[in-house]
């Protein structure tokens, strides 16, 4: 996530963890650069408003080297030509601020159901299937959602 407002960035990184998202946090367009070419993600979350150059010359750099990394813009700014900016340089989906946390989190969903990225969505292994987009393990036909255990007796050796 790439999000200058300290505060905003630290609520979203807590709700995503809760959603079982793991999240990191850039406040500066030369950090998310780096961060963004350097290691692998499955979406970026973009402020348009970043320290040190605009979102969109970010968005730029990153669709160069990573086309097919999912991007969606987070931003104060909610003029219409604003959002059609974002979306044509490259942007997956644009929110604008303030928005329900609710809404954030199904946009992302839907952004990484697209697909476009590499990777499978569901990987396995024997009688053991983990989805990564529904947030679910699958043990001998038994589903659990993570951070739900399975008994003792049915943990993976």
């Amino acid at each position: 996530m790439a999000e200058d407002d300290l505060p905003l960035a630290g609520y979203l990184q807590e709700r995503l963890h809760q959603e079982q998202f793991t999240v990191q946090i850039a406040t500066r367009r030369a950090e998310t650069g780096k961060l963004a070419m350097d290691q692998s993600f499955d979406l970026i979350l973009l402020d348009l408003n970043l320290q040190g150059a605009t979102g969109l010359e970010a968005l730029r750099r990153i669709r160069a080297r990573k086309p097919d990394l999912p991007v969606m813009l987070l931003t104060g700014t909610g003029v219409l030509e604003e959002r059609i900016r974002g979306l044509d340089a490259g942007a997956d989906d644009y929110l604008s601020k303030p928005f329900a946390f609710a809404e954030l989190s199904a946009r992302i969903r839907a952004v990484l159901r697209r697909g476009g990225r590499p990777g499978e969505a569901v990987l396995q292994v024997a009688d053991l299937k983990l989805d990564r987009l529904a947030h679910t393990v699958q043990r001998a036909g038994r589903t659990s959602r993570y951070g739900t255990e399975f008994r003792h007796n049915d943990q993976c050796r």
